[in-house]
């Protein structure tokens, strides 16, 4: 069964390696090629995230250092992996290929400059988090102790990713800034996040904020990070499906969908260590769900919710 990813980590590991890691096959990397191709996972997306303690001057470099290894070692070097920049890209994908779409974490890389978030638009990037955990000039996240929302500058920026139909990801902001996401976003969505009724972690959402991404169109993809999904112990893929159960129970089995984190973890699910178990997950979902369920679980729930369908 197809499989649509929203978040991983791959390009940082790329760009912080300098040229020595082959996305082709790279052991090193979760989501390399090969182990794609082996999970069945039709599309990735690719996260543009830049390391809190790198200086603010040098962090806009990273990020298109980071872009530089999307298009010269994703693309370049492996002509089945094929840049999606239009949502309409989705639907031209043939057999034997991955998509491969450009997400932003965290605004930092961009100061206060939306001119700088128009040219990482015009490179393909399709989905922004405002933040990462930290503070930044748009907005909190998640492990920001005054716990504030947007800025005016974030406000902006909803506002240009709604113009330009980008997806504005809700994922590691703090509790105020996804509310007022969902309020102003027509595009809400949260990459890689799980229920914190089942799991009591800053990352994870309310019931209340579950139900009003929901209500608004929005789509939450279940992350595979063991602490965010049991807050003790080893995680498996069972304890992962209750996360998905509990979204069901709010109304949500059309809006959920699946945000690995590879890449971006060094702990794991059992069984699911890397991109090639990823039908695991899917044959435990199969014992619990219909297949038309999971199926959208694994991918139609976001093809039916992205922008410029159903909306």
């Amino acid at each position: 069964m197809n499989i649509i990813d929203l978040h991983c980590d791959a390009l940082m590991k790329l760009q912080e390696a300098k040229g020595a890691l082959r996305f082709a096959d790279s052991p090193k990397l979760q989501t390399n090629k090969v182990r794609l191709h082996l999970g069945q996972v039709k599309v990735q997306c690719f996260a543009i995230f830049i390391e809190p303690e790198i200086k603010g001057e040098q962090k806009f470099q990273v990020a298109l250092e980071q872009i530089d290894y999307f298009y010269k070692e994703v693309l370049g070097k492996n002509p089945d992996m094929v840049h999606i920049k239009e949502w309409s890209d989705f639907d031209r994908l043939k057999i034997g290929q991955i998509g491969a779409m450009l997400t932003l974490e965290g605004v930092d890389a961009i100061g206060n400059d939306l001119t700088k978030l128009h040219i990482l638009y015009q490179l393909g990037v399709r989905s922004v988090g405002l933040t990462w955990n930290n503070a930044n000039l748009a907005a909190d996240g998640a492990g920001e102790p005054r716990g504030a929302g947007l800025t005016l500058f974030g406000k902006e920026i909803v506002e240009f990713n709604n113009q330009h139909q980008i997806l504005t990801d809700v994922s590691h902001l703090s509790d105020k800034g996804i509310w007022e996401v969902i309020e102003l976003a027509k595009y809400p969505i949260a990459s890689h996040s799980n229920a914190r009724a089942l799991c009591q972690h800053p990352r994870n959402l309310t019931d209340e904020q579950a139900g009003a991404m929901f209500a608004k169109g929005g789509l939450i993809h279940v992350v595979y990070h063991p602490p965010f999904i049991k807050e003790s112990g080893e995680a498996t893929i069972s304890d992962l499906v209750k996360h998905i159960d509990h979204f069901c129970s709010l109304g949500g089995v059309k809006q959920i969908g699946l945000g690995s984190d590879f890449d971006g973890i060094s702990i794991f699910v059992k069984n699911l260590e890397d991109a090639s178990n990823s039908q695991n997950l899917i044959n435990e979902l199969l014992k619990y769900y219909k297949e038309e369920e999971v199926r959208g679980f694994a991918c139609e729930n976001f093809l039916d919710h992205r922008p410029g369908v159903g909306r």
